[in-house]
């Protein structure tokens, strides 16, 4: 199959897709992937779950983690993904698989200690109708998943609606805002927010009619003094200006350190002062 094809290639170069790929997947990919019957999804999964984890076992889990994804997405280019894990004391890791997009393999989450995994939030490109996977890795070095069916289409070539240095203005650029006041012994929710295209190699300049190159965000690393709070290893299938909301143990008076870097060299830091819990 075409898109079966088109996806080893952006599976075995790791966490990138070529231009060429991409614009291959853009025709045929919609149109297979939507009519794909639950034995050809499954197979799919087969294929990325051993690209991405080789023979480790990936278990079917009801309880330690969760996927909260619109059925079928209002905007293809900004879907929200909501990604629950309530034994939060378990978790190690995480990774985020939209088994139709060209680069599957949409985003990697390494906790730290200053971490309070239960819940990730972030906004992600859908191409496709698609199985979405998550898989929680434990700290006894289980993976457990859980999947999710969303009907989308075409959100990595989608175009951002400006022009692309419209787009490029403020790269870089960061925010973040804290829910409410720090509590001893709570955790405190924080959502970060980088200016960034995250442009997928797929998106037609609309002036020019080129495609516009791939450039996107491949790493950050949150932190708090010596204290990780999470690394997170990302593709093209993150939206474009990621958001990112995630909770963090509010111990300490150092501030929250955030490095940005993309596939272009790109590198970019800043720190926030962060709510310090009180007794």
């Amino acid at each position: 199959m075409k898109h079966l094809a088109a996806r080893r290639l952006a599976l075995a170069i790791g966490l990138s897709v070529p231009v060429l790929a991409g614009i291959a997947a853009a025709g045929p990919v919609l149109a297979l992937g939507a009519g794909d019957d639950d034995s050809e999804r499954l197979a799919r999964w087969k294929e990325i779950q051993t690209t991405i984890f080789g023979d480790r076992k990936v278990e079917s889990t009801d309880t330690l983690v969760s996927i909260d994804a619109p059925g079928r997405a209002m905007d293809a280019s900004l879907v929200p993904i909501t990604l629950s894990m309530p034994q939060k004391d378990k978790i190690a890791g995480l990774h985020l698989v939209i088994d139709d997009n060209p680069s599957p393999y949409a985003a990697k989450f390494t906790f730290g200690p200053a971490a309070d995994p239960s819940e990730i939030k972030l906004r992600v490109r859908v191409n496709n109708y698609t199985n979405v996977h998550a898989v929680a890795e434990t700290k006894d070095g289980k993976l457990m998943e859980a999947v999710r069916f969303v009907k989308a289409s075409g959100g990595c070539s989608a175009p951002m609606g400006m022009s692309d240095e419209e787009a490029m203005k403020g790269m870089g650029d960061m925010r973040m805002k804290f829910a409410g006041e720090a509590n001893p012994g709570k955790s405190l929710e924080a959502t970060l927010m980088i200016r960034h295209p995250n442009f997928s190699g797929m998106q037609m300049n609309q002036v020019t009619r080129d495609y516009t190159p791939a450039r996107y965000i491949t790493k950050v690393e949150v932190s708090r003094g010596s204290s990780r709070i999470f690394t997170l290893d990302g593709d093209i299938s993150i939206a474009s200006n990621p958001v990112i909301g995630f909770s963090f143990i509010p111990e300490g008076q150092e501030p929250i350190r955030v490095v940005a870097v993309d596939n272009q060299n790109g590198r970019w830091e800043h720190s926030f002062t962060a709510p310090t819990a009180s007794n």
